[in-house]
């Protein structure tokens, strides 16, 4: 994907790619500072406003104000001093900073090609929702979602991830670029309409190398059909790709649509923004509700109920348990459903039943090898079990299959590579895409420390402690699943000598 690109200095900040260079040269710059780097040189020269950055830097979140001092302190280390010997970014007393350098707009850098895996790869885009109602979204989306997850169900394919498809939402793109950037062979494009008890369905798959439409087709069917539709879809996909049918094991269908489609909005707000946990909490229950036999409405809120509970470090003990027995429920009922296997593996592994939690992680993806969410959850899994070069490997394949993920997969690299003591590899990730919880702010402290950088680290332990007032290192080594003595002796001393409380 692209972004906008602005040069000053020897500065070249890429918004898009999140990242900034001086000569070249990667500089370590937060994921908070970059966006309020962004928003400064965007309007070179004009005041912005102390609430401006902050709605730019932490949107939709009260934060302090504090919090927006020390990153513009640590931009201005960063900088350094502008050519003339003053600051890049000067104070306005009472009111906000300013850019005071010059900027050159630069034209938009395109991403490299992703490699092609060596079977049939694609990739299935937003569907349009073509109905006059915005509320139909959630249908169209659904629908996407269904498709990826039923075509990685099929062991001879590479499905990119639902997350990753997303980021092109309403963007008109050429097909080889998105191609490109997924590194995958063909993609699947359509759209939908709900109307009147019935649905209207185009789809069509693209070889995106040489842009030629291998397969079309329009579907006018009842709305009780949809999911015959979904099947007849992926079938011809197959097909298409592989030379023969190949069904997967049936999956549990949701039986009542609104419970469908308060089900997809939930997933959306728990990935775009995890402040409203409690709304999509209250769309979850009632999907519940609505529909007491349907699978993936309680595999989702056994993870909203898991995301609600680690603000302070480690997920509390009541919350633990109400996850893992919707987790349990959920698998009961639709045992071949590979997201909600991995979501109970995780949580069994947060209890201790390492068995347990190995033998689910290993029928999802006996399921579903696409299921990247699945390996980055087995990495943070296997780092912590002392199996280091697994888990790289775990959450490199986990970007390959989602190269546009949620941030959590940045605190899942980070903490990996700092279990394998490449710190200055873990600061770099760390600050290029801190998480939604800064929960990556203890990790990128320890290897600061273990770097001997303590300033650093002991700005980003205040940081931390902020959103974290109760956090002790003590309580966080009894509720992670560590298996493996050493890997736990190494975090506690990167934390120690970071200065979180013991």
């Amino acid at each position: 994907m692209q972004g906008s690109r602005f040069a000053f200095g020897p500065f070249v900040l890429d918004s898009g790619a999140g990242t900034l260079l001086r000569n070249d040269v990667p500089v370590a710059v937060g994921y908070r500072g970059l966006k309020l780097l962004a928003a400064l040189v965007g309007r070179p020269g004009d005041i912005l406003s102390k609430a401006e950055l902050m709605d730019a830097a932490w949107p939709g979140t009260a934060v302090e104000e504090g919090n927006l001092t020390v990153q513009i302190a640590q931009l201005r280390k960063l900088l350094g001093p502008a050519g003339d010997g003053g600051e890049w970014i000067v104070t306005v007393p009472r009111v906000g900073y300013r850019f005071t350098g010059a900027i050159e707009q630069l034209g938009d850098a395109k991403r490299k090609p992703l490699p092609l895996p060596g079977k049939p790869s694609i990739a299935v885009l937003p569907f349009v929702n073509v109905s006059n109602d915005p509320e139909q979204d959630s249908f169209a989306d659904g629908l996407t979602e269904d498709l990826i997850t039923d075509l990685s169900r099929i062991s001879g394919l590479f499905v990119i991830a639902r997350n990753s498809v997303f980021a092109y939402k309403g963007k008109a793109m050429d097909v080889r670029e998105i191609a490109g950037d997924l590194g995958v062979h063909y993609l699947l494009e359509g759209s939908a309409r709900r109307a009147a008890g019935r649905v209207r369905i185009n789809a069509q798959l693209v070889d995106a190398v040489n842009g030629d439409h291998l397969w079309a087709e329009r579907f006018d069917r009842g709305l009780e059909n949809i999911f015959a539709v979904q099947d007849e879809v992926t079938a011809k996909i197959v097909e298409a790709l592989l030379g023969r049918l190949r069904a997967p094991p049936p999956r549990n269908r949701p039986r009542n649509m609104e419970a469908y489609d308060l089900c997809v909005r939930a997933r959306k707000l728990m990935d775009d923004s995890p402040q409203m946990a409690q709304e999509a909490h209250l769309m979850l229950t009632r999907a519940v509700a609505l529909d007491p036999e349907y699978a993936e409405a309680y595999r989702w809120l056994a993870m909203n109920h898991w995301m609600g509970s680690v603000h302070s470090g480690g997920p509390s003990e009541s919350s633990r348990s109400v996850a893992l027995k919707l987790a349990r429920k959920a698998v009961a009922m639709d045992p071949n459903d590979a997201g909600c296997r991995w979501v109970l593996a995780y949580l069994l592994a947060y209890e201790r039943s390492f068995a347990d939690a190995d033998a689910e992680f290993a029928k999802a993806f006996e399921l579903d090898p696409n299921e990247a969410d699945a390996w980055a959850a087995l990495s943070d899994i296997a780092a912590l079990a002392g199996r280091v070069e697994e888990a790289l490997e775990h959450i490199r394949k986990a970007f390959r299959l989602n190269p546009f993920p949620s941030s959590w997969y940045y605190l899942t690299l980070g903490a990996a590579q700092y279990a394998a003591r490449d710190y200055e590899a873990a600061v770099e990730t760390l600050r290029r895409d801190e998480t939604y919880r800064t929960s990556s702010r203890r990790f990128l402290a320890a290897s600061l420390a273990q770097l001997g950088r303590l300033d650093e680290a002991r700005a980003e332990v205040e940081l931390f402690l902020v959103g974290n007032p109760h956090f002790t290192t003590r309580h966080w080594a009894t509720t992670e699943p560590f298996r493996d003595a050493a890997t736990l002796e190494h975090f506690v001393d990167g934390f120690r000598k970071a200065g979180l409380p013991d």
